[in-house]
């Protein structure tokens, strides 16, 4: 039977080609997750090894050294590959408005009906005299700009109100759930995760209110993997498209295999599938939802200091692939 299956998948997809993706392990990365365990990919003759990372930033090495093929996390961070001279291809999307902010207990008795998150803020510096602590990604990152936009463009609060924290995921996740810091800003599934764990953590942003439109996970391409392997380029993007389309349609089909790629026995089939229809999930590959969204991250990027200027966007994303499984579907 594998003999025959592997015949198979040659006879459909080609030659087998193997593609080396590097992933954030988060519930964005589900259509991802999902093309490949519904063994989409491997009927296209692509296989696929993962290696993981806590934050695009830490991802943008591999990128440079070419360790990686295929890179599944923010958009942002691929302004500054581009900046290095590492040509990139961003070919589809898989979510947007992912970023969620979240408060724990002792922040969030000030965040009352009626009370402005400027004003919350201010009061919680009052009665504690430190200023809130917000955790999030490294700067550069979706989630460090995402929140920075909302705490200091959006709601206008005093910077002595509030500080950024910069850690890794899991990091943030736990230190949400014992209180280390005051808030953050996280994604799914831990939105879900931390809310069902501790009722007195409170959702007080979601990502549109954040950053609107704001640009999340992408699947983007190295040009030379592009160039050598535009068929499995198109076949992945497919894939995503099936993938997308499957998650809205039938969430408890796709919840197991996202569990598999990120419950690691730790988080059950029903909390992914609860993420996966979360107000904070909006699942979409279509890149060309994103381009003005992700020049404008990129502005607010260079205002904040971590980009030093602005690179022009007209090489980093293709959207024929998506475009034309698009028009399969």
């Amino acid at each position: 039977m594998v003999a025959t299956f592997a015949s198979r998948a040659v006879a459909q997809g080609g030659t087998p080609v193997t593609a080396r993706i590097g992933v954030i392990p988060i519930l964005a990365a589900a259509p991802v997750y999902v093309a490949d365990r519904e063994g989409w990919l491997k009927e296209a003759g692509l296989g696929t090894t993962y290696t993981t990372f806590e934050s695009g930033p830490n991802m943008i090495q591999a990128l440079a050294s070419g360790t990686i093929d295929i890179y599944v996390a923010g958009v942002a961070p691929l302004g500054v590959a581009r900046s290095r001279g590492i040509d990139i291809k961003v070919v589809a999307t898989t979510a947007v408005e992912e970023m969620t902010a979240v408060v724990t207990p002792k922040l969030a008795r000030f965040f009352t009906p009626g009370t402005a998150p400027a004003e919350a803020f201010k009061r919680y510096r009052a009665a504690t005299g430190q200023p809130a602590r917000m955790a999030t990604q490294p700067a550069g990152s979706v989630p460090n700009t995402t929140l920075q936009h909302w705490l200091w463009e959006v709601t206008k609060t005093d910077r002595a109100d509030a500080t950024v924290v910069p850690m890794g995921i899991d990091a943030t996740q736990q230190a949400v759930l014992v209180g280390a810091v005051e808030g953050a800003t996280i994604r799914e599934p831990a939105v879900t995760i931390v809310t069902q764990r501790d009722p007195g953590i409170k959702i007080v942003a979601l990502g549109g209110e954040m950053f609107p439109n704001q640009p999340g996970t992408v699947v983007a391409v190295t040009q030379a993997f592009l160039q050598r392997h535009p068929d499995k380029v198109q076949a992945l993007v497919g894939a995503v498209v099936r993938a997308v389309a499957l998650i809205k349609r039938d969430p408890g089909r796709a919840a197991p295999p996202v569990e598999q790629a990120l419950g690691k026995g730790i988080v059950d089939t029903a909390t992914i599938a609860k993420a996966l229809v979360s107000p904070a999930s909006k699942f979409t590959a279509d890149p060309r939802s994103i381009v003005e969204a992700t020049a404008a991250l990129q502005r607010y990027q260079v205002q904040l200091g971590a980009l030093d200027r602005e690179v022009p966007l007209d090489g980093l994303f293709d959207a024929s692939f998506f475009e034309r499984a698009a028009a399969g579907q």
